[in-house]
């Protein structure tokens, strides 16, 4: 089989050229990730990014999903039938908090590889002839479970709290491995039993060598600071091409492999898609590979630059929230809705009713009372925001 192949990981002349670059991104991102550690709003800006990069996703890849779309279809509210952009969308969501969830390394791990592509085929470490091959569970919604939820009715996290949950999740992990080698030794000569559909899939594209050359790149790259770890990575998956149907999944492990080094993303995942978007396509697609790396570099400076503006923005706006709880009693309700709306871009009235705990007649009223603005301009399936 024949297809491209990563260049070399960093020439020192290319390197020379990035220097400067480099530095800023990562002084960006460094800024970012202090203010956001420290920050009350912390978890809720962190939830908020996992939407907004979902939809960047998408838009990079030339599809529109309306935020709102992903908010209602997340929680279960969908006011239509959910399209095919917006199941991948979910996906990219739900990709995001599960590595956001996870140890940093665990998502370019073999076993973190082999979930995120929600596979049971073989993974490859580089041809190092050492291969795993691992069939995952499968949800109520049809979608695979990594094994290491597998043990937690296929939760999105394990409970961190409980001091044995690691070890729980290492012997449930086993389990699965063992059921899957079950599996895979009572198929038609010792094959896998779940064969991919031609119409779907190119039978010759072998996303498990393609994986591999990609974690030789990594390895090649342990010596380099992250952020440039980190572009170089995601060139060389686009260059590779690993995966058909995922090729989304590339700028998630990119940032992953920032939260790894723990020096510029430490409490946060960077929202690579955001950053990109803002970054013309003829730069990010170029064909000379220097004017890509500094696209990439760019978009993290404009991701950054984001992320400041927004945690700026939500600040203020609880700020003039909390101003309204003053002279409340304490069973109000109003404290709890303060901390939803701070994690979501937009709620509705169902929303409300599931997070706070109210009926529906009260969710309206305590938006009301909290001046939130509404957002969609309808009067059935209203949503709303903040100002």
């Amino acid at each position: 089989m024949i297809h491209k192949k990563s260049e070399s990981p960093v020439p020192p002349d290319l390197l020379q050229l990035l220097l400067r670059t480099i530095s800023d991104a990562g002084a960006a991102l460094a800024r970012l990730d202090e203010r956001i550690a420290r920050s009350p709003i912390g978890e809720g800006w962190i939830e908020r990014s996992h939407f907004a990069d979902a939809c960047a996703s998408l838009w990079i890849g030339g599809e529109l999903v309306h935020l709102e779309d992903l908010v209602l279809h997340d929680a279960g509210a969908d006011i239509r039938a959910p399209t095919h952009e917006l199941t991948i969308a979910r996906d990219v969501l739900k990709t995001r908090r599960r590595i956001a969830a996870q140890p940093p390394g665990w998502a370019l791990s073999v076993d973190g590889l082999r979930s995120l592509r929600g596979q049971g085929h073989v993974v490859t470490d580089g041809g190092a002839n050492e291969t795993i091959g691992v069939e995952d569970a499968v949800d109520a919604d049809g979608e695979p479970i990594p094994a290491s939820e597998a043990g937690n009715g296929g939760g999105q996290r394990t409970d961190v709290s409980d001091p044995l949950a690691a070890e729980l999740a290492a012997i449930d992990a086993v389990l699965a491995r063992s059921e899957a080698a079950l599996a895979e030794a009572r198929g038609p000569n010792g094959s896998t039993a779940r064969e991919k559909d031609p119409l779907v899939y190119d039978l010759d594209w072998d996303e498990d060598e393609r994986l591999g050359e990609w974690r030789a790149v990594l390895r090649e790259l342990d010596r380099f600071p992250p952020v440039l770890q980190a572009i170089v990575a995601l060139d060389a998956w686009n260059t590779l091409d690993v995966l058909q149907h995922a090729p989304w999944l590339g700028r998630p492990l990119a940032a992953s492999l920032l939260r790894q080094a723990g020096l510029t993303t430490a409490a946060h995942l960077a929202a690579f898609n955001l950053g990109l978007k803002s970054i013309p396509v003829d730069r990010r697609r170029h064909r000379d590979r220097e004017t890509r790396l500094l696209a990439f570099l760019n978009g993290l400076i404009a991701a950054a630059d984001l992320g400041l503006k927004e945690h700026d923005r939500l600040t203020l706006a609880r700020r003039s929230m909390e101003r309204r709880l003053i002279g409340r009693r304490q069973t109000s309700k109003l404290p709890e809705l303060i901390e939803f709306v701070m994690s979501r871009p937009l709620v509705s009235a169902g929303m409300i009713v599931k997070a706070v705990g109210v009926t529906p007649q009260a969710a309206v009223r305590i938006v009301g009372e909290l001046g939130l603005r509404e957002m969609t301009g309808r009067g059935r399936f209203r949503a709303w925001g903040l100002l």
